[in-house]
This record gives structure tokens, sequence and C-alpha cells, in this order.
């Protein structure tokens, strides 16, 4: 469990979301269309070389995420870090009946999906990132109040993502209801849930102890990109 989840996105490219996934035996991105993470095997000099060589000067940042502590190659600039946490479920919640209907989202409705995303900033978020896993809604009025789904998804665990709530639609449970139904679902296969949130984000780690997730680790976020002319 350790060792998975130590470096997670590395787990999930060579194992169940491999499909997804560009690079080498060292270093690994997603298809930046899907998700813009990338991961190296390990804090090695030849594998972060070859996570630099996953990138040029004139490609879109990629996010690392990992509870190992992030290095890197001098050919990489860091445009942002933060600290986070990556936490488990230790105690399952009983599916209640779920406060307004919840609904799987589909193709039709990635327009709407990615628009709420971009408004609540619930993380990464791209019209291919539904390709990693089921999402479901809650509709109210006719539009997308919230949503939850998949991301991530490794031997044994499964991640809840992309949990957001329109601000019109805030202090009616939906987060909390969707969140209990996704991580259902996961158990249901067989998968541990588990899900990331930033380290002062106070509020959304209450929530997600209510509703029986622990700190499994702190985890490193770093946003970089390849730097013009360099060549390691």
């Amino acid at each position: 469990m350790d060792t998975l989840l130590s470096r997670v996105v590395w787990s999930a490219l060579t194992s169940r979301q491999h499909r997804f996934s560009r690079g080498g035996n060292l270093a690994l991105k997603f298809d930046p269309d899907v998700s813009p993470f990338a991961a190296s095997k390990d804090n090695s000099p030849e594998a972060l070389a070859a996570l630099a060589d996953l990138m040029s000067p004139k490609d879109p940042p990629v996010y690392l995420l990992q509870a190992d502590e992030i290095a890197l190659p001098s050919s990489l600039k860091v445009e942002m870090t933060a600290l986070g946490v990556l936490m488990t479920e230790q105690t399952s919640q009983p599916k209640a009946i779920p406060k307004a209907p919840i609904v799987p989202l589909q193709q039709r409705d990635i327009a709407e999906m990615v628009s709420l995303a971009d408004l609540t900033k619930p993380g990464p978020f791209t019209k291919r990132t539904p390709e990693l896993g089921q999402f479901y809604g809650v509709r109210l009025d006719g539009r997308l109040a919230a949503m939850a789904g998949t991301r991530l998804n490794l031997d044994g665990f499964t991640e809840i993502s992309g949990i957001c709530t329109h601000p019109d639609f805030r202090g009616r449970g939906l987060a909390s209801d969707l969140s209990i139904w996704v991580a259902s679902k996961i158990r249901k296969r067989g998968d541990t849930p588990f899900l990331h949130a930033y380290a002062d984000n106070d509020g959304a780690i209450a929530l997600y102890r209510k509703l029986g997730f622990e700190i499994w680790s702190e985890v490193n976020v770093a946003v970089v990109r390849r730097l013009e002319g360099s060549a390691d």
C-alpha cells in the first residue's frame, strides 16, 4: 500500500490507466488532453532526466503529485508548489437516500462539467478528464448543481475527484451525498476509495473526516514546465 500511494500518479500510469500514458520505463505522463499529471519512477538522475524529456518548452505545464519529496532537474522550472493531503476511507458510510436525485453524467454533459469545474476549481479538469472514470451529478432548476467522479485508478485503489458544487446551490449537502455515492461504487468493485485536498483546506478535510476518511499522508504538489533551451 505504501509504495502504491507514495507515487500515486506513477502507480496509476503503470497499472489500470496505462492506456492514457506517454513516456517510458523511468517517467510517464497522462495524455495531456486527458490530464496534466506526470510522474517519475523515483528521484534518480536518470528518472528525472526522463521526466524532463517528456516536456518541451512549448508544452503546457505538468502537475506532479506524490507523498515522496519532489526533486527536479535544472531543466524544469517550478511555477507553483503546495502541500496537500491524501486521505483514504477508513469507515464506510451507509448509502443514505440523497437529498436530490444523482444521475450518471454523459458525453452530452461535458460542456457543463467543464464550466462547473472552471468556476469552482476542484483541480485540473479538461473535457476528456471524464474518460478516466464515471462522474455523477445533481441537477437542480435545469442546471448542473454539483458533481463528483473518479480520476486516478490503480490496483486496489480509486480516487474520488472533481467534487464541486455551484455557488448557487451550496449548503445543501450535495457534495457529501455525491462523495458517499461515488465511494459506495468504488467499494462495490472491491477498491478502497481515496481523495486529495490541499493541506490548508480545513473545511474540506473536516467534511471528508465526517465521511469516514482519514489522512494517510501529506503529499507534495508542484506545477512545472520545461525551460527554453534546456538540455539534460
